[in-house]
């Protein structure tokens, strides 16, 4: 869900993007469920996430610097990639953390139980 106007993203409503079993598994999800996967669950994959962006544009500080980019719809395309690569990679960083998390203290509780 766009977080601005409530709406679908772009893509999900264009019918000039080709069919493929992704988008049209991504079409039947409800709006809810979309909103979910396009946020980040923590701060940290958030903070993460800004500073490859940022690192992608140019680490020049905006306190010091007044900062602006130009580009084309190609490479502008090409950096929103690169950082949804990096939230999907993030997001599964962030869940195999939690699964080992959760795996270890269920190895220490059983381990304290059989002392």
């Amino acid at each position: 869900m766009d977080n601005v106007t409530g709406k679908l993203p772009e893509f999900m409503n264009s019918n000039s993007a080709k069919e493929n079993a992704l988008l049209s598994y991504v079409r039947t999800m409800d709006e809810e469920t979309i909103s979910q996967l396009s946020r980040p669950d923590s701060n940290e994959v958030m903070q993460v996430m800004e500073h490859n962006v940022i690192g992608l544009l140019g680490g020049l500080p905006s306190g010091q610097f007044d900062v602006s980019v130009t580009t084309n719809r190609e490479n502008l395309g090409r950096l929103l990639a690169s950082a949804m690569m990096s939230g999907y990679f993030l997001r599964g960083a962030e869940q195999r953390l939690a699964f080992e998390e959760q795996f270890m203290g269920s190895f220490d509780s059983t381990s304290d139980n059989q002392a």
